[in-house]
């Protein structure tokens, strides 16, 4: 063995000893089965661990088998994952479900090639899933392990065109004796050590290795190219209400932002004008301006002025129970202000 491959050996050595002391409890750490990681993972996207864990509960009680996801209506998925955004995540969970149901008779694949052919799985998940639940030396890279291998070699090139040789360089410092171990611990070194803005270089176990510290410039890196201001959209929200309290929503279209969930409507963002029937509503009765909030998508910031339309006569509207996303719980919220 070369010096080099002495020190990468070293290096998975020390990050997994630190781990099976420091590692951190994740309730899908508990059944370490594809059904359970792969829905973690999927949910870990673009979502913090603390937000996670109430609803990876929720999912597994409703639905404890991947069959049971498979058989249920695409509106309950949709309902349960309520608040955890980027709902084509949702959607293709479900897809993913009924693909290995009824085509591969529920059982997952069980190599990183294969997985990346399933409804929703990218490079990430893909390792993610093979290394943990089957094993397999694949080599997990997300956001935090992009900063820990920028730092420890301290690649000047900037994102993204530096993903080739981080993933090489990560690749070759992944354990091929245990690879699922690995995978989470280097997932907990970025989480908790090795953090973007107050790394805790102190207490890191591979520190040493670490060029980046040595120079003492650990937050120069990853070096990224300026991010550009995210367009603002402004729109008006109108939030109708009947003599029973029933709330008028319309569902969204089946492809495309926010698909088929439930929404107030609104104009000056998407569409011009209400639909007639609600201009007339809008016409005959007074609209109360009940505030102004924002949110944050990732590609645009919109701020809505929110109009209360309340109508004297009980309207056919009834919606229990339909999936509708933060942006229209914050509606939700700033109306229930406003009556109390």
């Amino acid at each position: 063995m070369n010096e080099t491959s002495k020190n990468l050996n070293l290096f998975s050595i020390q990050l997994l000893e630190w781990y099976h002391l420091k590692g951190r409890f994740l309730p899908w750490r508990e059944n370490i089965a594809p059904y359970p990681v792969w829905l973690a993972e999927i949910m870990l996207q673009q979502t913090t661990v603390a937000t996670v864990k109430d609803y990876y509960a929720r999912f597994l009680e409703k639905f404890p088998k991947i069959q049971d996801l498979a058989a249920a209506d695409e509106e309950d998925v949709l309902h349960l994952w309520q608040g955890l955004g980027y709902y084509s995540r949702a959607r293709n969970l479900h897809k993913c479900a009924q693909n290995i149901v009824c085509e591969r008779g529920g059982v997952f694949p069980n190599t990183e090639k294969e997985l990346l052919t399933l409804p929703g799985i990218g490079p990430y998940t893909a390792a993610a899933i093979a290394a943990i639940a089957f094993k397999e030396p694949a080599t997990v890279v997300d956001g935090n392990v992009e900063r820990i291998i920028s730092r420890l070699y301290r690649i000047e090139e900037k994102l993204p065109k530096s993903r080739p040789l981080i993933k090489e360089r990560a690749q070759a410092l992944t354990s091929s004796s245990t690879p699922d171990h690995y995978a989470q611990a280097i997932m907990d070194l970025g989480a908790t050590i090795c953090t973007p803005k107050s790394p805790k270089c102190d207490v890191c176990p591979v520190s040493g290795f670490c060029q980046a510290y040595k120079e003492g410039d650990m937050l120069d890196y990853p070096k990224k190219k300026p991010k550009k201001a995210k367009p603002h959209k402004t729109g008006i929200l109108y939030i109708f209400e009947d003599a029973q309290g029933n709330l008028y929503k319309e569902k969204r279209p089946e492809k495309g932002l926010l698909a088929n969930l439930w929404q107030f409507p609104s104009t000056g963002w998407e569409q011009e004008q209400l639909p007639e029937e609600l201009e007339q509503l809008l016409y005959d009765h007074e609209a109360a301006d009940i505030g102004t909030y924002s949110h944050v998508f990732t590609h645009f910031k919109l701020t809505f002025d929110v109009k209360h339309i309340k109508l004297a006569d009980t309207m056919p509207w009834d919606y229990e129970n339909k999936p509708i996303p933060t942006l229209m719980k914050k509606a939700l919220t700033l109306l229930k202000n406003n009556l109390h």
